[in-house]
This record gives C-alpha cells, sequence and structure tokens, in this order.
C-alpha cells in the first residue's frame, strides 16, 4: 500500500491555494462546468484515478475536478523539475495522494511512480508514457485482472511511445491519445508551447529582435515556437526530417535546412522534436559563443545533455535554472533547464486557457471509460468526436462566443451525396 504523499514543504501550501486560484478562474470548462456536473453526478464513485503529470496549478485544478467527482486521485510528476512544489503542497492538504517535489532524482522519479501504481489505480492518465510503461513492466497484475481499465495519454512523446508499443503487440491496455484530440493539439501544442518561448526570454532575458534562432522541428509545438519567435522579431530557421512539414515551414516563410550547416548561425536554438540528439556532440565545436540552448519537447535527450556535460570545460549556473557551459574552444554557451522542458521549468508551463481544453478533455474521456468500459479492447483508441466538440463548444460559451449552425437542409447536403452538383 502507497504512502499517503510527499511533497517538499507542506508550508508552502498557502501559497500554492493562491496559484490555483488564479488558475481556476481561466479555467471555465475544467474548473466551472464539468467540475459543477461532477459535484452533482459523482461519476468517480469509489474509483481511483492516478496521473503522472506536470504538477502545476493547471494539474491541480484538474485533481480537484477529479475528486469532486468523486474519485481518489493519486498523482506524480512527469518530470523532474516540472513540479510547482507550493501546488504540491496544497493538493497533500485537500486530499490529492501526490508523490512530487521539484528536483527528484531519477530514482525518486520512479519512487514516485510506484507510489502511484502501489494504490490499484483504475484510470492511468499518463505526460510522456513513463507511468503506462511501468504499469506493463513492473505491475502486469493490475493489467491482467482488470483493475486498470483503461488509460490516457497527454503528450505528443508518449503517443509516439505507445504507437510503437501497439505496433509490436505490447500494449496491453485500452489508450485514449487525448494528445491527439483537436482540442488539444490545436490549442495545448501549437499556442501553449508557442508562448512557452517566452521561457527562453524569462530564463536569459534576451531581446529576440534581431536575433538568429533555431527552431528544431516543424509539428504542432515547434510550429507554434516557430510563429511566435517570428512575431518576436527573431529570424527564424527550421530543421526538419519529415518533407511535408519542412514544406509546410518553406511555404510559411521560413528557411528549412540541415542543423549541420546552419548550427554555426544560431543565437538561439529550441528543440521540440520527440527525437533524440537533434542538438548532438558533433555540432557542439560549432556553437556561437553566448548561443542559448532550450528544449521544449518532453524528454532531455533532444539537447544531448549527458555528451555536453562531459566536453564541457566548465559547467556553472549563472542564474536559477540556467547553466553557462564553457567549451574546449573557450566559446561559453547557456543551457536552460538542464535541457529539460524549458517552458515548465523558467516560466510556469503553458497558459491556463489553453490546459482548461486539455484537461476538460481528459475529464470526459475518464467519464466516457466508465460508461464503456465493457466494451474496450486493448489499444489505441480514438477521443470520440462528440467529447472533442463538446470541449470546443464548452469553451466557446464560457467565453460568450456564438457560432452557426447547420439547417437540416444543410445538414443533409453535407453529410450526403445524392445531391451532387
Amino acid at each position: 500500500m502507497s504512502e499517503s504523499y510527499k511533497v517538499a514543504n507542506l508550508d508552502l501550501a498557502e501559497q500554492g491555494k493562491e496559484a490555483l486560484y488564479i488558475a481556476e478562474r481561466k479555467m471555465p470548462v475544467t474548473a466551472g462546468i464539468l467540475r459543477k456536473q461532477f459535484a452533482k453526478e459523482k461519476p468517480f464513485e469509489g474509483l481511483k484515478i492516478a496521473g503522472c503529470l506536470h504538477v502545476t496549478k493547471e494539474t491541480g485544478n484538474l485533481c480537484r475536478t477529479l475528486i469532486a467527482g468523486g474519485a481518489e486521485v493519486y498523482l506524480c510528476g512527469s518530470n523532474p523539475l516540472s513540479t510547482q512544489d507550493d501546488v504540491a503542497a496544497q493538493l497533500a492538504k485537500e486530499g490529492v495522494h501526490v508523490f512530487a517535489w521539484h528536483g527528484n532524482t531519477s530514482e525518486e522519479f520512479y519512487w514516485c511512480i510506484r507510489q502511484c501504481l502501489d494504490a490499484k489505480p483504475n484510470i492511468l492518465i499518463d505526460d510522456g508514457a513513463d507511468l503506462i510503461v511501468t504499469c506493463h513492466k513492473e505491475y502486469p497484475q493490475l493489467i491482467e485482472d482488470g483493475t486498470v481499465i483503461a488509460t490516457q495519454e497527454e503528450t505528443t512523446t508518449g503517443v509516439q511511445r505507445f504507437k510503437a508499443m501497439d505496433a509490436a503487440g505490447h500494449l496491453k491496455v485500452p489508450l485514449f491519445p487525448v494528445n491527439d484530440a483537436r482540442c488539444k493539439n490545436e490549442f495545448d501544442n501549437e499556442l501553449g508551447t508557442g508562448q512557452g518561448i517566452i521561457a527562453a526570454i524569462i530564463g536569459m532575458h534576451i531581446l529576440f529582435a534581431g536575433k538568429k534562432c533555431i527552431i528544431a522541428g516543424y509539428g504542432h509545438c515547434s510550429s507554434g515556437m516557430a510563429l511566435r519567435a517570428r512575431g518576436l522579431g527573431a529570424q527564424v530557421m527550421v530543421t526538419e526530417v519529415d518533407p511535408i512539414a519542412a514544406l509546410k515551414a518553406t511555404f510559411a516563410g521560413f528557411k528549412v535546412a540541415p542543423m549541420d550547416e546552419i548550427v554555426h548561425e544560431a543565437d538561439i536554438i529550441l528543440t521540440a522534436t520527440g527525437c533524440k540528439n537533434v542538438v548532438a556532440k558533433k555540432h557542439f565545436d560549432k556553437l556561437k559563443d553566448g548561443c542559448i540552448l532550450g528544449n521544449l519537447g518532453h524528454f532531455d535527450i533532444e539537447i544531448a545533455t549527458k555528451d555536453l556535460y562531459d566536453y564541457a570545460t566548465d559547467r556553472k549556473p549563472i542564474r536559477k535554472d540556467v547553466e553557462e557551459i564553457t567549451l574546449p574552444n573557450g566559446n561559453k554557451i547557456y543551457l536552460l533547464a538542464q535541457g529539460r522542458l524549458a517552458n515548465l521549468v523558467i516560466a510556469e508551463g503553458h497558459p491556463s486557457e489553453v490546459m482548461d481544453m486539455s484537461f476538460a478533455l481528459q475529464c470526459l474521456v475518464s467519464e466516457y471509460i466508465l460508461n464503456n468500459k465493457d466494451n474496450l479492447k486493448p489499444g489505441m483508441i480514438n477521443v470520440p468526436n462528440d467529447i472533442n466538440d463538446k470541449v470546443g463548444s464548452l469553451k466557446l460559451k464560457s467565453m460568450g462566443i456564438k457560432m452557426d449552425t447547420w439547417t437540416e437542409e444543410q445538414r443533409a447536403y453535407c453529410l450526403g451525396y445524392e445531391e451532387g452538383t
């Protein structure tokens, strides 16, 4: 049986309470409409839900809504540096079984995951796949005996891992890739990660205008970063391995080139690819003196951080979560957040307004899982369109925005085939 909770400092709870309130005011769907509905209907009564998520004020409001619906909630951090200790403290005081603190080691990280799995949860909500993969490897009985009903994945990197796992026949649970729902990837990913580029400004207090900035990747997350960097006045170059994404970047007006050919020009390099060694050892001697390296992808492998530390002649912190790395050639570069998620470590992650939609999806998918548990099969299951549309409609309603609706004639025309030209 797991412990009740483990956080850095319960004395931070009052500060966390204020942070949760700020987010709550900006999450009218998750923390307002759905919380009231769940409090009335109690759909999760007697259910245990475990999340391996970034422990932020937004995630805290997801937990509050699940608890309002009757769930017993277990929470661990999905990244060692993204936990907001004040929020974790307040959630612990409110009854969330939270196991997370800023700066935990790899061993502690997995200890926290095991604490959640020891509780025998029924629904797993993941961000990066570590919770669900650990369940497969170390707690297979929870899957075999039906304790785990179904699972959800929040981020692109995790979905990629599960697609590979499913293709290999190793995914033994029903899994909803919430990341792929339109109300998630077209807002949280593009707008949230795009605005996360501000984390680089906070970290180094730089002027983007006039800087040469490389954005590695041009998916939902990195395309948003490229647009925002250009909006701040940077000269943006994009690297890609996907020909269609490279074409999109080109037609959006960005220079597309291989990293090897442009890395020496960069004042700033920001990655969000889901791949490893995007900035690799072979690039280190080409980095311009003063170059800033930041990663906004899930894992700390996109910039070869371990190789960089081994190669450096000196490494020292110059401000919170920023290190000055001296290379053998004398150049000094600046690494943000130890190569981890700069937008979550240096800033506060994605704005509450977009996380409102992502977490509303997770609330409604959790409800869907319960209502359809007898019909769910192992493997990837797309988030139903009506859930996606409901979240979008609720968000519009909360903003006071109205839109057109089809007439019956229009509906018949658009969904039919007989009328023609």
